[in-house]
């Protein structure tokens, strides 16, 4: 029989005998496979690995930084600077294209380098049964056939069909997003079952909390689930974020603008008779004068600072777009389980002795207090709390569980009701057990106790009072009559309507003399003295409701998607504060967005606060619909089963220490810490970066319009040119270049999470800001061309020309003052809080002085000396920039 890897994942191994299964595998369950059999069918199916795409080459990703129409532009300039013999133009031109370029790349090149650190969180290792041997080998090399030994604890290496399962459970919360880990038996099942609920099958990359078992591996690599949900990723559409399809309209608008002024500017220097040469010299100098040479740098070093520090808080970004996609995020879908949740059972509730008790504290740790909420006396707590220190597997290790999430609950809490469970265990050292079973629910143990054996039982509630005859009641022991019966029962289902697993503990003492521990345990199991209930439940992170609230008031819904069920969901959402009084928000479940349509569920999805039970596929759905209706959307999430959403998503946010390896892939952010109050501080982060960009655009454009009309008017006016193509360059990129990159690290201002996020299709050039923009380019041209005009007449042109370019340099001194604050004063609270833009103000004025008074640099920028008169006259003239639109903001703020 001949194996291929097309046709393991078709076979439904879950409706198979365990004999059926290895006869088709041809697999001996008492000796496994031979050396040379698992070779050849590694050589058949390849590594246990999932696919990766082939890393696309570094000089790919550096060619891929010119592709923008300002780039284009810039290219453009250069070709036709050099064309008419202007190779000092066309070098300059194409260096500063080089710079902006290599910038950008190195900086998406580091921020992989920093993702790379996170990966490898797949076992490495399996036991499996080779030649009659139990032998470790590495995980690539397992095969469908092999045998593997699992124990408590062990990752599951591959997809495979139980052959051996003694009391085991396996959390699948990262394939199937159910948070309670799930019993596993031998049985065959019914052909048409869902994944979740294929009881007898172990599927890659999930783990074993209890027992211990015997798989035959069915599939590996990407014939197993996970790697079926990988390949959904290769279907997943990745569009443009926000930043990129703004900045992209800028360049389109710019490269118009730029061609259009050209083209005017060349024809009217014909017009006027001037020397081909010159209008096209003048010309180059014009498509240099209309594009921010300097944004695409700008951009990158502002993204790449604001990566940088949001990789200091833990939220690692692989690429610098995505920082400010998180700054427009209007929606944040979010998995429940170890993302809004700690995905670490607690006991959060307990009944004992007709009292009910409030519990503190989350996770392993035992940190925590026991409360009662009346205000009666203390009760001793030691009889509810000892069968749930001893009656278990489990241990817990420095806050770190080994074994069953629900006996690390009952564990922690013991601890947080003074009980050390490894003291207990050695003060009551165990004889005998009752293993858990599915059958009869409920697991016993039996130990030594002075002169007698106690039995401690703990189980299913309905389950333990069958077997009870009495109970702790309010007045200490009494017999468990029908009310006692009823109102126990009625406890029970109060927990569980709070989204509470509900456990219950019991207990007997029995003589010595009379106790055989291989005799008939089962029968002891009688007579038990009910003690209490214990509600337990994956709690919210302490952060979370915080972080969701601050979201709202930032105008960001929270949408919380998960596997679970229903009632369970909605309790969590709640206490997060998703839903509640006051709140306009429902719950939907899986099977009812399977019975609507796209466009109905993106029509209704606003009021829906959580998703419950749903599959990889509905979430896929809901975030479509969300982009429908023109959201921003962030996915978060730690499971595989999120992996394809997060790739549909804007910006896709993977945990990078309960996350996957398909899902830190998908993902454009991995949160180190996997706390999602991260987030929040991510898109303050995003928020910022995205205004601090804005400022530079402001300040880069204003530049940009006013060079402008400073030399299309020159022409107009039968002026020389008063710039020349590297002048305009020196302008753009040394005199605006450090100012404009410092104001990408302006901090953050006040109130920058009070207002709801931008329009996904808000213009980074509205209306309002075009006028502004204008009216400061207008006052840069007229006080330059002022300026130049009356040099012309008292001395000589070259003077001139250097006081018009000096002038049009100290304009962009006090224009950066305009681009920090759009509608309050300039002179506010933040005014030297950028430290960096004073060193860089500093730097520029010193520069200037050196293109003006230092030889080389005359003969390089066509400067002459200039006197102290004439500086003051450039300084008084370039302040007007800044009065004038002080006393603007005055007149606004006064009539309103």
């Amino acid at each position: 029989m001949t194996l291929s890897m097309s046709e393991t994942p078709r076979t439904r191994w879950h409706s198979q005998s365990v004999e059926a299964a290895c006869a088709e595998l041809r697999a001996d369950p008492a000796l496994g496979l031979s050396r040379e059999e698992a070779g050849r069918r590694l050589a058949l199916h390849g590594p246990n690995r999932l696919a990766e795409k082939p890393a696309r080459p570094a000089w790919l990703k550096f060619l891929d930084q010119f592709r923008n129409v300002l780039t284009g532009v810039l290219i453009g300039a250069a070709g036709l600077a050099g064309a008419i013999g202007e190779l000092k133009d066309a070098v300059v031109i194409l260096v500063v294209v080089v710079f902006n370029s290599a910038l950008g790349f190195h900086q998406e090149y580091r921020a992989e380098k920093t993702l790379a650190a996170l990966k490898g969180m797949l076992a490495r290792r399996a036991r499996v049964k080779r030649d009659g041997l139990v032998i470790e080998v590495d995980v690539d090399e397992l095969v469908p056939g092999d045998l593997a030994l699992l124990e408590a604890g062990d990752r599951i290496p591959a997809d495979g069909r139980f052959l051996a399962a003694h009391n085991v459970e396996v959390d699948e919360a990262a394939l199937t997003g159910e948070s309670l880990a799930v019993g596993k038996h031998t049985e065959s099942l019914a052909t048409e079952v869902p994944l979740a609920e294929r009881v007898n099958m172990g599927f890659m990359n999930t783990t074993l909390t209890r027992g211990r078992a015997e798989m035959l591996v069915t599939a590996t690599g990407m014939a197993t689930e996970m790697g079926r949900l990988a390949a959904m990723l290769d279907a997943a559409e990745e569009g443009e974020t926000p930043l990129q399809k703004e900045l992209d309209r800028v360049g389109k608008r710019l490269a118009g603008i730029a061609v259009a002024v050209i083209a005017v500017i060349l024809a009217v220097g014909i017009a006027y008779g001037q020397n081909l040469m010159k209008a096209i010299l003048n010309a180059v100098a014009l498509a240099v004068a209309a594009i921010p040479e300097g944004l695409p740098a700008v951009v990158t070093v502002t993204l790449a600072v604001g990566m940088y520090r949001m990789a200091q808080q833990k939220a690692i970004v692989k690429k610098l777009a995505a920082v400010e996609t998180l700054g427009s995020t209007t929606v944040i879908c979010s998995d429940k389980t170890g993302t809004l949740t700690l995905n670490q059972m607690t006991a959060r509730a307990l009944f004992y002795r007709g009292r009910h008790f409030r519990v503190s504290g989350e996770g392993y740790a035992g940190v925590g207090d026991i409360t009662p909420e009346d205000a009666a006396e203390a009760v001793d707590l030691t009889p509810l709390l000892l069968p749930m220190a001893l009656c278990s597997e489990s241990r817990i290790s420095a806050g770190n569980l080994i074994g069953d999430p629900t006996e690390g609950a009952l564990l922690a809490l013991a601890g947080k009701g003074g009980i050390e469970p490894e003291v207990a265990r050695k003060l009551r050292p165990r004889i005998a057990e009752i293993p858990f079973d599915s059958a009869h629910k409920f697991m016993a143990t039996f130990h030594h106790e002075g002169d007698r054996v106690l039995l401690l039982v703990k189980g299913a509630p309905d389950v333990l009072l069958a077997h009870c005859s009495r109970w702790a009641g309010p007045r200490g022991e009494a017999p468990l009559d029908n009310a006692a019966r009823e109102m126990l029962l009625a406890e029970n289902e109060r927990l569980a309507a709070r989204a509470f697993r509900v456990l219950a503990v019991a207990s007997r003492a029995l003589p010595t003399r009379d106790f055989d521990p291989g005799g008939d345990l089962l029968a002891w199991v009688a007579e038990l003295e009910f003690q209490g209930l214990a509600g337990i439940q994956d709690p919210p992170r302490p952060e979370a409701k915080a972080a969701i609230a601050l979201c709202r008031q930032a105008g960001i819904q929270v949408k919380m998607i998960t596997g679970d069920h229903k009632i369970t969901a909605t309790a969590i959402a709640r206490e997060l504060g998703l839903t509640g009084e006051g709140l306009n928000s429902e719950v939907m479940s899986g099977a009812e967005l399977d019975a609507v349509s796209a466009h109905e569920l993106a029509a209704t999805i606003e009021r829906v606060a959580v998703f419950a039970r749903v599959a990889p596929e509905h979430k896929v759905k809901i975030v479509a619909a969300l982009k429908e209706r023109g959201h921003v959307v962030a996915m978060t999430g730690d499971g595989v089963n999120d992996a394809p959403a997060l790739k549909t998503a804007d910006i896709g946010i993977a945990m990078g220490i309960t996350g996957t390896e398909v899902t830190r892939e998908a993902a454009a952010m991995v949160l180190a810490d996997d706390n999602f109050a991260t987030i929040v501080r991510a898109v303050r982060e995003g928020r910022t970066i995205f205004e601090n960009i804005i400022k530079f655009v402001r300040f880069q454009l204003s530049t940009n319009i006013g060079a402008i009309l400073t030399v299309s008017s020159a022409t107009f006016m039968g002026l020389p040119a008063p710039f020349t193509a590297i002048q305009i360059l020196w302008i753009n990129i040394i005199m605006d270049g450090p100012p404009a990159m410092t104001l990408g690290v302006d901090p953050p201002r006040t109130g920058v999470m009070d207002a709801s996020p931008r329009a996904p299709g808000g213009a980074i050039l509205s209306g309002p800001r075009i006028t502004r923009l204008v009216q400061y380019g207008l006052t840069m041209a007229v006080g330059t061309l002022g300026v130049f005009w009356w040099a012309l007449q008292t001395g000589t042109e070259r003077r001139a020309l250097t006081l018009a370019f000096t002038t049009f340099v100290l304009f962009q001194f006090f224009n950066v003052m305009n681009a920090r604050n759009e509608r309050g004063s300039a002179c506010n609270r933040q005014f030297f809080a950028n430290g960096k833009l004073w060193l860089a103000l500093a730097a520029v004025l010193v520069l200037q002085a050196v293109a003006v008074h230092w030889g080389p640099a005359q003969a390089i920028f066509h400067t002459v000396d200039l006197s102290l008169n004439d500086w003051l006259l450039a300084w008084l003239t370039a302040a007007s920039v800044l009065l004038l639109e002080e006393a603007r903001k005055l007149v606004m703020r006064w009539w309103r």
